[in-house]
């Protein structure tokens, strides 16, 4: 398949735009676009924020304004560029109004630092994206796999929005949790997943790992085990890795801590190192880009106990491709489904995998 026939890059469109590009939102996500747009030469107009967040506070030398002021000073005919990411209902409703009402993109930026999916970009991994597309199972997973191409070189917020589905087609469809499982969580956060997996066994389970490094979400971690969990739990703080050492770690108290150049010494586990051995019946990895390392460090596990494989596939520009292979590479018989749960721009999109 030729994937660059699928829609021109957003970056190509808006250097060759000539009306005015205004940002939606502040922070990270807009300081990545603005970053961007520096180095090819984009020239953005304005920066507006929703009507409750705008206080007279100016980003990045514009002044923050209402989208009722942008469009008075620009009119209707302009290029909306989002520039934050969010799952809730309500937030996701604005921005779908926006694009029914302006010219809207959600240019994608990688959330871990590293190569912007572009024409260079597709072009580069055509071969890698190709393989993967071929090893998913299902026709479900072939349409998030292309409309992932179309949106993260289009920005067009149409293509997620078309291949969307809620977490519970996948638990109930394909992964079908039990109350036997031998559940290890890689990124545990403050126990939101483990509640997520235990939601469909009526709270049971065989045994529970859990590996969160962040200190302060390690702590709502065992608060959340002692108040909630009962049985065989062990709670590691360690980032996961593809060995037992020390790295530096941005410690950020939310979802996005990381490995990082800067930051505190944290431990970091490889997941066949914790389990020494120990069945697991059900990984989930979210280790905010280092999907490759716990990937390598939890090899043994996976190979041995082919367990459910959730893993976040959307925190650097190749993940949905390169992390498919990965496990196809290691384990052949695994069933592989990538799916896309209601985000702008295109997180959660997950890899799947289940044995026969």
């Amino acid at each position: 398949m030729g994937f660059l026939a699928l829609e021109q890059s957003v970056w190509t469109r808006l250097q060759e735009e000539t009306r005015p590009i205004v940002l939606y939102g502040m922070g990270d996500g807009a300081d990545k676009i603005l970053d961007r747009f520096e180095a090819l030469g984009i020239a953005a107009s304005g920066v507006f924020a929703s009507d409750e967040f705008v206080r007279g506070h100016s980003f990045r030398g514009f002044q923050v304004q209402k989208l009722s002021e942008i469009v008075e000073r620009f009119g209707q005919d302009l290029v909306i560029v989002i520039a934050f990411a969010s799952q809730r209902a309500e937030v996701l409703a604005k921005m779908y109004d926006l694009d029914a009402r302006f010219d809207v993109v959600a240019p994608d930026v990688p959330v871990v630092q590293g190569p912007v999916f572009d024409e260079a970009f597709v072009h580069a991994h055509q071969d890698e994206m190709e393989r993967a597309l071929d090893c998913m199972a299902d026709e479900q997973s072939r349409r998030v796999f292309l409309d992932t191409v179309r949106f993260k070189l289009s920005g067009k917020l149409r293509y997620m929005r078309a291949s969307e589905t809620d977490k519970a087609e996948i638990f109930r469809a394909v992964l079908h949790p039990t109350d036997e499982e031998h559940f290890a969580d890689l990124g545990a956060y403050n126990g939101d997943t483990i509640r997520e997996l235990l939601s469909y066994t009526g709270g049971a389970f065989a045994s529970i790992t859990a590996l969160e490094p962040d200190r302060r979400n390690f702590r709502k971690l065992s608060a959340f085990a002692e108040q909630s969990l009962s049985g065989a739990v062990e709670l590691v703080q360690a980032g996961a890795w593809s060995e037992d050492t020390v790295l530096r770690f941005s410690d950020q108290a939310g979802r996005q801590s990381r490995v990082a150049a800067r930051g505190r010494e944290t431990q970091m586990r490889a997941l066949d190192s914790v389990l020494g051995g120990r069945i697991c019946t059900y990984l989930k990895m979210d280790v905010e880009g280092a999907e490759r390392e716990a990937i390598q460090g939890a090899a043994q596990t996976i190979r041995q106990y082919r367990p459910k494989l959730n893993i976040a596939a959307y925190h650097q520009s190749a993940d949905f491709f390169e992390l498919p292979l990965l496990i196809h590479d290691l384990c052949p018989d695994y069933r592989l489904y990538l799916r896309h749960h209601p985000y702008v721009p295109a997180w959660d999109t997950n890899l799947y995998a289940v044995c026969p």
